[in-house]
């Protein structure tokens, strides 16, 4: 579903160009859940913005569905086909309008008929009643508001979702109502995961494989069961699962 190749991201110009990401190569396959971990820093939610369009100043190659990017532009069957989830749902979401009207300029924009009906469906599927189809942000918690921004995402019924560290600014026990909800939406509609996180146990639970990332470059490719286990083949793999565990006084 996703073919990530040779791809190169910088920003800035020669002699003051830096280079986010270098020589990164993942495939992502259909139904899969797939997951870009590391430090602050090393590349991870750059990957996500250049496939979906945010960032021009990458080369290598970028498919989708067999389908070669273009670097300069994301035409409605890209947009039809994957749609993104942002880390802050404080930011993402226009502070004056309401869910409503949110959902409704989505569907209009994907070329949906029968828009009332899907806003409906769309809120039910994410666990929001009609009760919250008018409220506006300020009237929502950050849980709310991040259903509302999967809602939005998956108002143009896409096969691809990219997930820029969708739990990272909510409170752990919304987190886990979150990552839930997520796990069944793919289930539920077939859908394929690019998943952006810092937390190796959301990864362990979210991901099927992940890409480990170190200063913009993959140092490994894993199956998550090597993840759980610590088995990393790569230095910096191990201690970044080491350093997950927590802080312990004896080391």
């Amino acid at each position: 579903m996703l073919t990530i190749r040779d791809l190169d991201v910088w920003f800035g110009h020669v002699p003051d160009r830096v280079d986010a990401v270098r020589q990164a190569t993942f495939t992502v396959q259909q139904g899969e859940s797939f997951g870009l971990v590391g430090e602050s820093g090393s590349g991870k939610s750059t990957i996500l913005r250049a496939i979906a369009g945010l960032i021009p100043t990458w080369s290598g190659r970028i498919e989708v569905d067999g389908r070669v990017l273009d670097r300069d532009r994301r035409d409605r069957a890209f947009f039809k086909t994957v749609q993104m989830v942002f880390q802050d749902p404080y930011a993402s979401l226009h502070p004056r309008h309401s869910v409503d009207a949110v959902l409704a300029e989505t569907l209009r924009l994907q070329g949906m008929d029968r828009i009332d009906q899907r806003i409906v469906r769309l809120l039910d599927d994410v666990g929001l009643g009609q009760g919250f189809r008018f409220r506006y942000p300020h009237q929502l918690s950050g849980g709310q508001r991040q259903r509302v921004a999967i809602a939005r995402a998956l108002a143009a019924e896409p096969r691809v979702l990219l997930l820029d560290e969708p739990t990272s600014a909510l409170d752990v026990s919304v987190q886990a109502e979150i990552l839930n909800l997520l796990a069944d939406l793919r289930a539920e509609h077939g859908l394929t995961y690019l998943m952006v996180s810092h937390d190796l146990a959301v990864v362990g639970h979210m991901c099927d494989r992940l890409a480990v990332m170190q200063q913009g470059r993959i140092v490994e490719v894993m199956e998550v069961g090597d993840l759980r286990r610590g088995a990393g083949r790569a230095d910096y793999t191990r201690h970044l699962i080491d350093a997950s565990g927590g802080y312990r006084r004896e080391a």
